[in-house]
């Protein structure tokens, strides 16, 4: 196992990447279900569908992209000229929240697909080569977690500032469309900042540990990482983990409007989900290190079932314990993060001498995974809604929500996590690289 310790000069750098990342899924998976039915107007079903679809074109182009990385490694020797590619990503964002005045309904939900689905394209390009990036460097099982504990703390930090800054400054107790489109403007520009930043690192960590060998790779299919049992298991069972974050993370604007009766309190429940998250990250490094990432991952998932189950309660638990309950969630959100992401170079390691030359085909569709998992959970939570008789109104409107809908905004927020994550928990326990290693 080799003993090479990274630096920080690279360490730092690679970190800040992953904020531009962050913002990107944190801020449409918070907000955009909820732009979309109670700024534009569009029906709970139909928006759901607008989260939907693009991350079906994802399933294509993330690993696709992937293949692409690791022809751009056998080519060039890195995989630098996709992600430079990919910072183009914060002008999709800016525009997916610049909806032309005058755009609700239907019309409005079509111009946010389509800047979503160029989004996801250009979040594709950065994300593979820079996840691929642990299993292009020599370094041990350990090592791995450090590297990607640096990038979890970092990439909390990005997505509680995002979390918190992205509904103030789209004016959560008056919620416009000029509101949203300066926030999709401020937050782009930090976007593009990081990862240009996060190009950086990846060029430092590569040239300070580099493999002693990059073959010229060998001939694989776009899915041929879907052969590795491992490497199944440990995606089937992140895919539930994403959806039921995601769907989670869809629920808290609701959440705090219908079940708390105060707006605001989006960003104070944002807040306990991820601020926790910074200073759990470097305890669950040292727990990995004890008692392994899948015992660990474990752990986390079943804290996240009982956390949930506290938040059924509603508005009647009162909000010191709804408060609380969110922070566990946020406990068992920071190693759902920092475990899988760091076993799947474990995986591609396992896969054999030249798994490397097979990364991205790995990272494409594990990020294919993720953005499944993101437009699945928001998807979910809006066919809750709809199921509810949950009513979309525009900007400026006030509707008053039916009992059932009501209790689909608190029993989607909670029971249905529940659920998925039990199911995550099943999933996971058929991961066995761990034993091995």
């Amino acid at each position: 196992m080799s003993k090479v310790r990274l630096p920080l000069r690279g360490l730092i750098p690679f970190a800040t990447g992953s904020v531009g990342m962050g913002v990107w899924v944190t801020v449409p998976g918070l907000l955009l279900l909820y732009f979309l039915t109670d700024v534009l107007a569009v029906p709970p079903l139909l928006a759901g569908f607008v989260l939907l679809a693009p991350k079906v074109v994802d399933v294509v182009l993330h690993p696709w992209v992937g293949r692409l990385s690791d022809a751009d490694l056998a080519r060039r020797g890195h995989r630098r000229r996709l992600m430079l590619t990919g910072c183009a990503l914060a002008v999709a964002f800016a525009a997916m929240f610049a909806v032309p005045g005058g755009l609700r309904g239907a019309p409005a939900g079509l111009w946010v697909a389509v800047a979503f689905i160029a989004g996801n394209l250009l979040f594709a390009a950065y994300q593979v080569p820079y996840l691929a990036t642990p299993a292009d460097l020599s370094i041990g099982y350990h090592e791995r977690t450090r590297l990607m504990g640096f990038r979890m703390v970092v990439l909390t930090v990005g997505i509680l500032l995002s979390g918190v800054a992205a509904p103030l400054i789209a004016g959560q107790d008056d919620a416009t469309v000029a509101g949203y489109t300066r926030m999709g403007l401020v937050l782009g520009a930090a976007m593009l900042a990081a990862m240009l930043v996060g190009i950086t690192g990846v060029r430092r960590l590569t040239a300070a540990a580099p493999l002693s060998v990059v073959s010229e790779g060998s001939r694989h299919g776009l899915l041929t990482s879907l052969r590795d049992r491992q490497f199944r298991t440990l995606t089937a069972a992140y895919l539930a983990m994403s959806t039921t974050t995601h769907l989670v993370l869809a629920a808290v604007p609701y959440f705090a409007e219908y079940e708390l009766g105060r707006p605001k309190l989006t960003t104070v429940l944002v807040a306990a989900f991820v601020a926790p998250a910074i200073l759990a990250t470097p305890v669950w490094v040292v727990v990995a290190r004890r008692i392994g990432k899948q015992r660990g991952l474990l752990v986390a998932q079943a804290a996240f079932v009982a956390g949930s189950l506290v938040l059924a309660l509603g508005a009647a638990a009162g909000l010191p314990l709804i408060v609380g309950a969110v922070a566990v969630l946020g406990v068992a959100f920071a190693a759902m993060q920092l475990l899988p992401f760091s076993m799947v170079p474990d995986v591609i390691a396992a896969s054999g001498p030249d798994g490397t030359t097979r990364a991205g085909s790995y990272t494409g569709v594990w990020t294919a995974t993720e953005a499944t998992g993101g437009a699945l959970g928001p998807y979910v939570y809006a066919a809750c809604l709809a199921v509810g008789g949950f009513v979309a109104s525009a900007a400026g409107e006030h509707t008053t929500q039916s009992s059932t809908a009501l209790a689909a905004v608190r029993y989607g927020f909670a029971v249905v996590p529940a659920v998925l994550m039990t199911v995550a928990v099943l999933l996971q326990r058929r991961y066995t690289l761990d034993a091995r290693i």
